[in-house]
């Protein structure tokens, strides 16, 4: 599924932050801003302080640490105030994950803190099932503008998604319930039959993602704080969704609906592309990385 997608990532924009503090005539002041593609977010309400402080934040992401591994941001290419990402889980409950998300500023950024909402759909406590918006407060009561910065804020995403921090997680910060605490009468063993079950209609039809997500989780049993290993069922039968064709490829896939475009696009290569494309970039297949 990896190699599928090695040429997919639509690289960042040419934006120069090397020297934020010299004057220099700048691009941003005559791009007309759309919201075309971007919902919920004021561009024209953008001062420049604003989008200076953005641009910074931006700029920041190329200094060691501050962009957690695994993760690749770009800004729109209509709006500098919408930032687009795909998160690839390598670790823990939802480990090969492919989770497209993005961060929202608001007019008033820095005093308040951008809105991370996920575009690919994801049994996660923190995650609304409604529009994907993701709970930042469990790591930020309150939010201290002169403390917090975009990598604070793409560092805690990251962790959410570890059982360190689902362990801690509080009901109260919810915003899908039913990820916390479901009480239909089944039993582990019945839940397990289910996501195999799930994953063999996957293959066949790979277009019910959101119904077989609502599925999963009416069927679901017992509780998180009770019972982790009908939670990470759950979760690895979200990943295995969030690997699917139509999830990675269809641009109009249900999950999208009303959440407007994500510039990062993947790309399903043939047979013949993939070995081009890994020739070009000097990668081994794995038996032979196993075998050296």
């Amino acid at each position: 599924m990896a190699g599928r997608m090695l040429s997919s990532l639509v690289p960042s924009p040419s934006l120069d932050f090397t020297t934020p503090t010299k004057s220099r005539p700048s691009r941003q002041n005559t791009r007309v801003l759309s919201t075309s593609s971007t919902s919920n977010a004021e561009p024209s309400s953008n001062n420049a302080l604003t989008r200076t402080a953005v641009s910074l934040e931006y700029a920041s992401l190329r200094h060691t640490g501050h962009c957690p591994l695994g993760m690749y941001i770009t800004p729109s290419p209509d709006n500098l105030m919408v930032w687009d990402a795909v998160f690839f889980v390598h670790q823990g409950y939802y480990t090969d994950s492919i989770l497209k998300f993005r961060l929202i500023f608001p007019s008033n950024y820095p005093e308040q803190p951008p809105t991370v909402q996920f575009l690919t759909d994801v049994f996660h406590p923190l995650i609304s099932q409604q529009d994907g918006t993701f709970n930042l407060a469990p790591r930020f009561r309150p939010w201290r503008p002169k403390e917090h910065h975009v990598f604070d804020v793409l560092h805690w995403v990251k962790a959410a998604f570890k059982k360190h921090a689902l362990d801690d997680v509080k009901e109260a910060d919810c915003f899908n319930k039913e990820a916390y605490r479901y009480d239909p009468p089944f039993s582990f063993p019945a839940t397990a039959v289910l996501t195999q079950l799930l994953q063999i209609v996957s293959t066949i039809d790979p277009l019910c993602t959101s119904l077989r997500m609502t599925m999963t989780l009416t069927d679901a049993s017992r509780r998180y704080h009770d019972t982790t290993s009908s939670f990470a069922a759950l979760a690895t039968q979200s990943s295995m969704l969030s690997q699917s064709a139509s999830a990675l490829f269809d641009k109009d896939h249900p999950s999208m609906a009303g959440k407007g475009s994500h510039s990062m696009q993947f790309k399903e290569l043939k047979p013949d592309q993939l070995d081009a494309l890994r020739k070009k970039l000097g990668l081994q297949d794995w038996e032979d990385v196993a075998e050296s």
